[in-house]
């Protein structure tokens, strides 16, 4: 799926629609001219934290960039389902733009919703080049299968499968998956709008 692509578009139609400029974007949201340039174009991978720096300067939920927003009840997501449809890889602001992290919404079909629940690969790679990333809200992690690092400010917590963290994510954060192995975590996202 190229759901990377409709996150750029969707971007660009906010963006016209509410009558702002690249300049103005970028300025209110502090990510830069050229990085949203190339977010919309498609060209760039963005990391989570500008898109919800971006999603709330545009007066939107993030999970906007990601659904069409169709329904108004429950909505269930079936594990067959998982790996085909919904998939948005995002990179680990490293100096190489690495994708380490593949993201299957489960909500993408809620409207009006507050919450981003995510299931999320983690590649199996060295981490000597990550960046830590801040944004406003909070975030819930339960590991499921592997060992990830969660880097919170200044401490470092490893969680095993079982294991979870609940975290304020204004602070600089970032999870990656440890021990040379894969990872797949639940994740949860909510970012005040």
């Amino acid at each position: 799926m190229e759901s990377n692509k409709i996150i750029g578009g969707k971007i660009k139609s906010i963006r016209e629609s509410r009558n702002l400029t690249i300049d103005e974007v970028s300025e209110r949201a502090g990510v830069s001219k050229v990085q949203i340039e190339r977010i919309e174009e498609n060209i760039e991978i963005p990391s989570l934290a500008p898109l919800i720096k971006i999603a709330r300067v545009l007066g939107v939920r993030l999970g906007t960039f990601l659904d069409d927003q169709k329904e108004l009840g429950p909505v269930i997501s079936r594990a067959k389902d998982c790996k085909d449809q919904n998939t948005i890889r995002f990179t680990n602001d490293s100096k190489v733009a690495r994708k380490h992290m593949e993201y299957h919404s489960l909500s993408q079909d809620k409207a009006g919703r507050h919450m981003e629940p995510f299931l999320i690969d983690i590649d199996a790679s060295g981490q000597a080049d990550f960046i830590l990333s801040s944004h406003e809200g909070e975030e819930f992690i339960y590991v499921l299968d592997g060992s990830v690092e969660v880097v919170y400010g200044k401490d470092r917590y490893t969680l095993e499968a079982g294991d979870s963290i609940y975290y304020d994510s204004i602070v600089a954060h970032h999870v990656h998956a440890r021990n040379g192995a894969p990872a797949r975590i639940l994740g949860v996202v909510y970012t005040p709008f």
